[in-house]
């Protein structure tokens, strides 16, 4: 670099302009005998039979020699009267538009633009190059930290409950960061005595319960007090600096959830399989956050209130007065207009704008149906050891028509878009899961169809089947339906009762779950290739072809026959053939 330096600086940067009548030693405007007198003059002092010096020949032959004939060869004086040269029009001089104060420093301006030139070309990119190498090392494709999903993959059990999933989300590494001031404990210390109710203390053990909540990290107690104050609907009373470090917490909120629940259903025992509970209690939390409902008010009572709240004008009392008319959320959505119009004015006397507003928010919460089949591409049953293809088709409906909505949500202070989660689970296993979104239809027509596609051309389907079937699946997807499909490998012989769940991370009280009972039969279909690697014969082989097929009879004792003659092939191959015969 400093040689390139020293080597710019000191080059040269005359640039000579080609004047031939100068060259020639004459005015512009000279005749033509003027020249060739001028020429034979110069030709007999820098001429190479005249004069052998090299300098003396290269400029005879570079100027000289091109001055004479651009001035007495018409076309090359014709060039040069138009454009200056007589070769004709010169390229085009290229430069940077730089400040004018480096262009101004009388020739010493050469070892700035190599600087110039270093820096934008070489050390800039490796700057936002190792930023984006220092980020990626820190956090995961939704912005989350790497060090917040290994707490949330460390802590989460597979027997935990929806309330102390809480305990568990406000460990992330993000909520570690936040300000924790001086002048915050007394605001703290309010806090805390306006949600005590939630923190699920044990009122048996008050104070010790108390002492324990204080010895927590300061950023987790002030974390934990903000959501309790989200929940409540009562951050409007905190202090300015406390309401800045209250949207910071609920700014990561949804994306800090959607990675929880990830860490939840990962894969985490050897038949891939992950925990059903703890994504459970991730939706719960998410649905009361963005509502901004308690999670007492989904266990305090036999009414199930919580859905009631997030509607606009309902309070507690409100809900649960409405909720010992009808019994359940659903029966008052079923309820026709008329009917809750006068429900809602006579019992808890709501003037006929705060109905209005009731309406507006029902015609948007979505009513949704799953359509979940599991089976073998291609195979009648599935055997152990299958792929089985898990193919579900969730549909969304609205009072108002819609499909893709914004959903309302007064209290979250941040724009949020609703997604649907898709768990194939048992007991408390999930098999299977997928993130669902219904804003980007385009997006869902192109995975459908490639979807489809897919899977039907190693089934030997014809173009006009294919076709038909994307165009099927187009018409589900614009009529408000998205495909789900996951492939998964069969378990051991037996009959699994599984449950598929649509939740939702924003509405409360619009999750459905549907049965699926999957029956796998015991492993037939690779009889052949066993007993070929054992090295029986090809004679054996095509037997055991026979009894493929006779393994796949609806007869319940032709199965049990093929079953045995398996068995009797392993003493006597011979036997074996004679009894298929």
């Amino acid at each position: 670099m400093i040689f390139l330096i020293y080597h710019t600086k000191n080059m040269s940067r005359e640039s000579q302009l080609f004047e031939p009548f100068g060259i020639l030693g004459l005015e512009p405007g000279a005749s033509d005998s003027e020249i060739k007198k001028a020429y034979r003059r110069l030709s007999i002092q820098y001429h190479p039979d005249k004069n052998p010096d090299p300098e003396a020949n290269k400029y005879f032959v570079e100027s000289i020699a091109k001055a004479y004939q651009a001035l007495t060869d018409p076309l090359s004086r014709e060039n040069f009267e138009k454009y200056g040269h007589p070769d004709g029009r010169q390229g085009y001089t290229m430069g940077i538009a730089l400040p004018q104060f480096i262009l101004n420093m009388n020739g010493e301006s050469g070892g700035i633009l190599l600087l110039c030139t270093v820096g934008l070309c070489i050390l800039l990119p490796l700057v936002i190059a190792s930023i984006y190498l220092w980020r990626s090392s820190k956090y995961t494709g939704n912005h989350v930290k790497l060090q917040t999903r290994q707490a949330y993959f460390e802590l989460l059990q597979p027997s935990l409950t929806p309330s102390k999933v809480m305990d568990i989300f406000i460990r992330a590494a993000e909520y570690a960061e936040i300000s924790v001031r001086k002048s915050d404990d007394e605001s703290l210390q309010k806090l805390f005595m306006s949600v005590k109710s939630e923190l699920n203390l044990d009122p048996k053990k008050l104070k010790q319960e108390e002492a324990k909540f204080w010895k927590k990290h300061p950023a987790t107690i002030k974390t934990e007090l903000l959501i309790q104050k989200q929940l409540t609907r009562e951050s409007s009373v905190l202090s300015p600096t406390l309401q800045r470090d209250f949207r910071h917490v609920l700014e990561f909120a949804p994306r800090l959830l959607e990675d929880l629940i990830k860490m939840a259903v990962i894969p985490r025992n050897e038949q891939g399989r992950g925990w059903l509970r703890p994504a459970l209690g991730v939706m719960e939390l998410s649905q009361c956050i963005v509502q901004a409902v308690p999670l007492s008010a989904r266990k305090s009572s036999s009414e199930d209130i919580a859905p009631f709240l997030q509607l606009p004008h309902f309070n507690e009392s409100i809900a649960k007065s409405i909720a010992l008319q009808v019994k359940s959320f659903q029966k008052f959505q079923e309820l026709s207009l008329a009917e809750r119009s006068k429900l809602l004015r006579e019992v808890v006397s709501l003037s006929e704008t705060d109905v209005q507003d009731i309406e507006k928010v029902l015609e948007m919460i979505p009513s949704l149906k799953i359509n979940v089949t599991c089976k073998t591409e291609g195979e009648e049953g599935i055997q152990e050891g299958d792929i089985m293809t898990v193919q579900a088709w969730i549909t969304l409906k609205r009072p108002n028509g819609l499909i893709g909505a914004i959903p309302h949500s007064p209290y979250f202070p941040f724009h949020k878009e609703e997604n649907f989660w898709v768990l194939l689970a048992d007991s408390n296993h999930v098999w299977f899961f997928q993130k669902v979104k219904f804003m980007d239809e385009a997006g869902a027509i192109a995975a459908a169809s490639n979807t489809i596609t897919e899977t039907m051309e190693p089934l030997g389907a014809s173009v006009k089947e294919t076709n038909d079937a994307v165009k099927e699946a187009v018409e589900k997807v614009k009529s408000g339906s998205r495909l789900v499909m996951g492939r998964l490998l069969a378990p051991g012989e037996g009959t699994y009762n599984l449950t598929c769940f649509c939740l939702s991370d924003t509405w409360i009280g619009c999750d459905q779950k549907t049965s699926l009972k999957v029956e796998v039969l015991k492993r037939t279909r690779d009889v052949e290739g066993e007993n070929a690697e054992e090295g029986l014969e090809e004679e054996d082989d095509e037997i055991e072809e026979e009894d493929y097929e006779s393994e796949y009879s609806e007869d319940e004792e032709d199965k049990k026959r093929g079953s045995k003659k398996k068995v009797n092939k392993e003493s006597s191959s011979e036997e074996s053939g004679s009894d298929e015969e």
